[in-house]
């Protein structure tokens, strides 16, 4: 028998790691999704990460803006409502958009003392 994904306490291990990651991310830096992922335990899981931060609910606290593509790229489109919102957090913030792109070397954050 089949458990329920919604209710698999792996996931749910896995979600946690990641929100709370999530949660450190200062204001004015961004992080990847793969170093998410690999900051988390889940080592190369960065599309799951981008598929966990697309189903956070509307009303969520958690900084999704902060997360970016590799390389600093911003993975929400311009037009999109969603990419309108990140791009304008994001410069609210302090962080430099140049070509939907970020400076890494300038706003990337590293944890430091996170153990999953």
């Amino acid at each position: 028998m089949r458990q329920n994904p919604a209710s698999d306490p792996e996931a749910d291990a896995r979600r946690s790691a990641v929100y709370a990651l999530l949660a450190q991310v200062p204001s004015g830096r961004v992080v990847t999704y793969g170093e998410l992922a690999s900051l988390a335990g889940l080592g190369r899981a960065a599309r799951w990460v981008g598929r966990l931060m697309s189903q956070l609910p509307d009303a969520t606290t958690l900084p999704w803006h902060r997360v970016v593509a590799a390389g600093g790229r911003l993975s929400m489109p311009a037009g999109s409502p969603a990419g309108h919102e990140q791009r304008a957090r994001l410069r609210a913030e302090g962080v430099t958009v140049v070509n939907d792109r970020v400076d890494m070397r300038r706003h990337g954050w590293q944890s430091t003392g996170y153990s999953g």
